[in-house]
């Protein structure tokens, strides 16, 4: 089922759509983590470090209610193309920022993705339960899950060593731009799912659109389960990625190239496991 999936017109835009969407976040956050430990080397490299984290991570604090808002008024297919294209200035800005070494432009960039990621995670997870079958739906979230960990991989593994490299700037620069026209590219191709409700009026205030969130998945014991044991998962998995690189030059004294290994076994878990926990379902959504 996987490879009928990934070769389908109905899933295979969304997954490369996601995949690079993820592989440029990724390279972005550590290729800035490791400007700041190895060429800036501060002492306050340790906390900016973890801040990157929390500036990627903070937006889904306040923008995932309206996100999921937007993902039912409108075509999702079509929002996940305007997201995607309204990525690709954000993108300009962090090449900038890498090809003058600007720490703060990195650091605007790096929130904004934050936020685009935060509108357009309900709008790729609603699309699968419209393109695909019942039982097609482990396999599909499984590799969207599996596609968002890979290309974590690949992105640390080449911020990593791009930004240990002397002279990579334009380099970095221009892969930026490019991972995020490609990722638009595919968006494009995504089917239309129509309007899931038309009627909906958006709340553009994040605080009582959360809040209303909150709320309906409270209603529901076993997705407030569910949804507890996500975050739980999330909040594990930022804490380590955000320490993981500081520990490793400041601990054992490690290079571009521990930290590299380290989160590779890391993702390499996470990625695997998801694919373990598609078979393990039969073709049945938990």
């Amino acid at each position: 089922m996987f490879r009928t999936l990934l070769t389908s017109s109905r899933f295979a835009p969304l997954f490369w759509t996601q995949f690079l969407s993820a592989l440029s976040d990724s390279f972005v956050k550590n290729a800035l983590v490791v400007l700041i430990l190895y060429e800036i080397g501060s002492t306050e490299g340790a906390t900016l470090v973890t801040l990157a984290g929390a500036v990627l991570i903070a937006p889904f604090f306040i923008l995932s209610g309206v996100g999921g808002q937007l993902a039912d008024r409108f075509d999702k297919a079509a929002m996940a193309e305007r997201i995607k294209r309204a990525e690709i200035p954000v993108a300009v800005v962090a090449a900038a920022g890498f090809a003058i070494g600007s720490i703060t432009m990195l650091f605007v960039a790096l929130a904004l993705y934050g936020a685009f990621a935060a509108l357009f995670g309900p709008i790729k997870y609603g699309i699968l339960p419209v393109h695909l079958a019942e039982s097609e739906l482990p396999a599909g979230n499984a590799l969207v899950e599996g596609a968002t960990f890979t290309a974590i991989l690949a992105g640390t593994i080449a911020g990593t060593l791009a930004a240990g490299n002397d002279g990579s700037a334009w380099l970095i620069a221009v892969s930026v731009v490019g991972l995020s026209v490609l990722c638009w590219l595919a968006a494009t191709r995504i089917p239309p799912t129509g309007e899931a409700a038309p009627e909906l009026v958006i709340d553009r205030n994040p605080w009582t659109s959360t809040t209303a969130l909150l709320t309906d998945l409270r209603s529901d014991p076993r997705i407030w389960t569910g949804a507890l044991i996500q975050a739980w998962f999330w909040l594990v998995g930022a804490i380590a990625l955000s320490l993981l690189p500081t520990l490793v030059k400041e601990l054992i004294g490690g290079t571009e190239g521990v930290i590299a290994a380290c989160l590779l076994v890391f993702t390499v878990g996470i990625a695997w496991g998801s694919l373990l926990a598609a078979r393990a379902s039969k073709t049945r959504p938990n």
